[in-house]
């Protein structure tokens, strides 16, 4: 197909996409697995992005106004690390590649973000970058209007393919894009009408220049192995005040002779002799893992072909006025002002001065109408539930098309796309994501949750009607197994505050836990004031604590959470009336609990006591905090449609049943 490049010949873009498909060859044969065919198919559309028009500087990977990049077919990730590698990114070298799918290397099986400079987002549940993707073309156009063009202006540029477009959060995250005009995100589709079954008609007839077309996208049709078709194509995507789809007809696994436009390409090594005859078939004529000269030359160039643009945005930045330079310093840290500790404190002294009973919900609300103001950097949003949810404040006025410097997103009913443009948010960088629905709809939402976790990202999960406290709506809404569920995430907080107080402490150990995300379940039913004492310390963040001692000698210990905690409070009191000492330990979060020092667990959990857990879900994960002695007071099932207050009844979880169940156990022992 091609010559290879000499030193007498200046490289093609065919040569250059040549290097990326040796590599990618080279590799997935190296470690007996991974997917050719993607990174083969693309490399000409990558190359041409890379070398003409993708604003980036190699030397600076961290650039804030670089443009962002996002391999959403993660799979085909050698043709990311292929293009790290080319263009001369700090770590990438060629022994990494060597290394491919390797433990400890820097090229994982699918892109993983924190692995190597230059991989934006974790990638390889399908779709799941071109949604996230949409987030931080929201966060751009955002800051773009908060700090002006001279700070912020760039472009998001997607890879996907068409197992990405089959995925449902596809069609949640278009249309969410395209209803807010993003036309700084544009995603370049792999159409090579092939899918690990077989050809792609086997499973679906989609039109997609139609389906994006109906979104409200610009779409563009490219040979995806012509390079001046797919310039013209990106050059057309730069002009329109739309986000753009350029549908790239490609062929996977480009160039294999004998394997290409099959699934034979899609998931497996080409194998020896097909790499052999592949090399014949574009000239490729260098051993494995080695780039002539010439060709590593013409990519170190790309990779260098910003460094003008990045210095000139370093000097508009040391221009800055000092007080917006601190501001845009602090955002892009992470960081909390100065007067956020004061700030949250006073709010919470005054809960305390005048206790409020209310619903966990709308003590959320009022903790936020603080926040909100104090971080000009929160992003708030629902998945049409912002009146249930409670996630809207003063302050905050609909981000949209004609408003897109606004903070607050109206995500629709598209839970899933929310979860994952919150995780594109989070990684663009200077502002703090939350989003509100109820927690049943975790489950609609739990894969980019997950993504949230494994990128350690600052995502806020609003996640209220928390219990079948929510009452009639009955079982379809009323969450059981949930928390525990989000529980079993790594580095996932996930909190469960008992009143206005908790709630507030719950918020600030959310904004302070700036390597992963938090879940913060809140009750629709109103619950009583119980923290009643002033105590700047944020006893939240210990986990759990001892919200009531016993009176005398403790020989029961009552653990709860959320709505629990005040239904533990009173079986105290009749507890205690009997002469039987109660403590009762507030758990709002486990994982914090489980970050404590070994004697600060067993003094709070009360070893030596009767242990009696209460929390109105799944009985799944208490077992070690009760131990085999205790009891539980919770659910065993599925809720059922009625008035909150006989449900409680109905199942089982009131004061009666825990007073029982610890008087049971005093005497069994």
């Amino acid at each position: 197909m091609t010559a290879q490049a000499n030193s007498d010949t200046a490289p093609t873009t065919r040569h250059m996409a040549n290097a990326l498909r040796a590599l990618a060859m080279d590799a997935v044969e190296a470690a007996n697995s991974g997917h050719p065919g993607m990174p083969m198919g693309m490399a000409d559309v990558a190359t041409v992005l890379f070398q003409r028009f993708l604003k980036f500087d190699a030397a600076w990977p961290e650039w804030p106004d670089r443009d962002r990049f996002v391999l959403s077919a993660g799979h085909g990730s050698m043709l990311l690390y292929g293009l790290l590698h080319l263009t001369g990114y700090a770590g990438m070298s060629m022994d990494e590649l060597r290394r491919f799918r390797q433990i400890g290397s820097k090229t994982p099986g699918h892109p993983e973000f924190g692995c190597a400079p230059g991989v934006e987002t974790t990638t390889g549940p399908l779709g799941q970058g071109l949604a996230t993707a949409v987030g931080m073309a929201i966060a751009e156009r955002h800051l773009a209007a908060s700090f002006g063009a001279d700070l912020v202006d760039h472009r998001t540029y997607v890879i996907a393919g068409d197992g990405c477009l089959m995925e449902g959060v596809s069609q949640e995250a278009i249309s969410l894009a395209g209803h807010l005009r993003l036309s700084r995100l544009i995603v370049l589709f792999d159409d090579n009408q092939i899918s690990i079954d077989g050809p792609t008609s086997l499973a679906t007839s989609d039109d997609q220049i139609a389906r994006f077309t109906a979104c409200g996208w610009n779409t563009v049709r490219a040979d995806g192995h012509d390079p001046e078709s797919i310039a013209n194509a990106l050059s057309a995507a730069q002009r329109s005040d739309r986000p753009t789809l350029i549908a790239c007809r490609t062929v996977i696994g480009f160039g294999a002779p004998n394997k290409q436009g099959t699934a034979a390409t899609h998931g497996s090594p080409l194998g020896k002799d097909e790499i052999a005859a592949a090399r014949k078939t574009l000239g490729w004529a260098a051993p494995p893992f080695e780039i002539p000269g010439p060709i590593a030359a013409a990519w170190r160039a790309a990779g260098a072909r910003g460094q003008a643009a990045s210095q000139a945005w370093r000097g508009r930045l040391e221009r800055l006025p000092g007080e917006q330079r601190r501001e845009w310093d602090r955002r892009l840290a992470g960081e909390m002002p100065t007067a956020w500790a004061e700030t949250f404190n006073r709010y919470k002294r005054g809960l305390v001065d005048k206790p409020p009973t209310i619903a966990t919900r709308q003590a959320s609300q009022n903790a936020l109408e603080v926040i909100n103001v104090v971080l000009p950097e929160m992003l708030g949003g629902s998945a049409d539930l912002t009146g249930s949810n409670n996630t809207k404040t003063k302050t905050l006025a609909p981000l949209s098309a004609k408003a897109p410097g606004a903070r607050y997103v109206h995500y629709g009913v598209r839970e899933h796309a929310m979860a994952a443009a919150m995780n594109g948010i989070a990684l663009h960088g200077g502002l703090i994501p939350y989003g509100g629905t109820f927690l049943v709809f975790a489950d609609y939402l739990r894969p980019a949750l997950r993504l949230s976790a494994l990128m350690e990202q600052r995502v806020i999960y609003v996640l209220t009607h928390d219990s079948i406290g929510l009452g009639e709506d009955g079982p379809t809404h009323q969450p059981v197994e949930h928390l525990a569920a989000l529980r079993a995430i790594p580095h996932v907080q996930v909190f469960r505050p008992a009143d206005a107080v908790e709630t507030a402490e719950c918020w600030a150990a959310a904004l302070a836990h700036r390597h992963g995300p938090s879940v913060i379940a809140l009750s629709r039913q109103t619950l009583p004031a119980l923290r009643r004492r002033q105590d700047d310390t944020n006893r939240s963040a210990s986990g759990a604590y001892e919200l009531l001692p016993a009176t005398g000698a403790a020989r029961v210990t009552l653990l709860a959470s959320g709505s629990e905690v005040a239904l533990a409070a009173e079986a105290r009191e009749r507890l205690q009336a009997d002469a039987i000492g109660t403590r009762v330990v507030s758990m709002p979060c486990w994982e914090l609990f489980e970050a404590q020092d070994r004697d600060y667990r067993r003094q709070t959990l009360g070893l030596g006591t009767v242990r009696i857990a209460i929390e109105a879900a799944s009985r799944f994960g208490w077992e070690r905090y009760i131990g085999e002695d205790g009891a539980f007071v919770g659910m065993a099932g599925f809720g059922a449609s009625a008035p909150q207050q006989e449900l409680y009844r109905h199942f089982g979880i009131t004061a009666d049943a825990v007073i029982t169940a610890a008087k049971s156990r005093l005497k069994a022992g």
